[in-house]
């Protein structure tokens, strides 16, 4: 495989990752187009002994550019973004949603690995204490939807339901308005958990997380696209990063407009 075919390999995933720590499809994909017109500008700062994914994701966080994380560090100290500054955040989903190594985290961010170590102990700290949801779980499949359950509840979440169609999940969410909604993309009824979300959410806002066997096919950056993604299969480490991040930022948001 030529060097250009593992670039574009990996893009979809440092888009998955971008999205997630900005909270923002748009944010997350610009960052990511910076990084590959930074690339093109300067080649020469490509580390070639490198692993290509490890090295991108390092161009990434060496010329991202660092207005797009100010305006969160500068929200609300006193609530919970304060438990989640941004070497956290970083350190947490890099670990545990994009699979690096601390020793490649550690690379990656440009800090040592014990830092790495703690900065995601802390993190995985700060979302069991601090953030707790209603949630709602559209997946047809049981075992899988049961295992999903069993996460959110050791969360100390509350599953309100587990629904298989886009009907039932648009009535349900209706009726008890969920904090956060995890969601498959193929239902029972061969219908679209994306048309599912999109029916929801033209009626309330709340984040969402779609969990999926293609990540790829839902991170092209060339339309409107799902900001967290998880990827089928998945270990517990991964969907509890992702609700942590998707309810810190969807919940700061939301003190920013009240404060406002």
């Amino acid at each position: 495989m030529s060097f250009r075919q593992q670039l574009a390999s990996q893009l979809p995933y440092l888009r998955r990752y971008a999205r997630a720590l900005t909270g923002s499809q748009s944010l997350g994909d610009a960052a990511v187009r910076e990084t590959l017109e930074a690339l093109l500008e300067a080649p020469e700062e490509w580390d070639e002994t490198a692993p290509v994914k490890t090295e991108l994701f390092r161009t990434f966080h060496r010329i991202w550019n660092s207005e797009m994380i100010a305006p969160l560090e500068s929200r609300g100290r006193s609530g919970v973004i304060a438990e989640f500054p941004v070497k956290r955040r970083q350190s947490l989903l890099l670990s545990t949603v994009e699979g690096f190594t601390v020793t490649d985290v550690a690379a990656i961010l440009g800090i040592s690995q014990d830092d790495v170590s703690q900065h995601v102990q802390a993190a995985r700290s700060a979302i069991e204490d601090a953030l707790s949801a209603r949630v709602l779980i559209i997946e047809d499949e049981s075992i899988i939807a049961l295992h999903i359950k069993q996460i959110v509840e050791s969360l100390g979440h509350e599953a309100i339901a587990i629904v298989r169609t886009r009907a039932e999940a648009v009535a349900k969410a209706r009726d008890e308005r969920p904090e956060l909604v995890l969601a498959d993309i193929s239902l029972a009824d061969g219908s679209s958990g994306i048309d599912a979300v999109k029916d929801i959410l033209a009626e309330q806002t709340v984040p969402v997380i779609f969990i999926t066997a293609f990540p790829e096919r839902l991170l092209t950056g060339e339309r409107p696209e799902p900001t967290y993604l998880i990827t089928k299969p998945f270990e517990p480490e991964t969907v509890i990063a992702t609700i942590g991040q998707a309810l810190l930022m969807h919940r700061d948001v939301d003190v920013d407009s009240k404060a406002a």
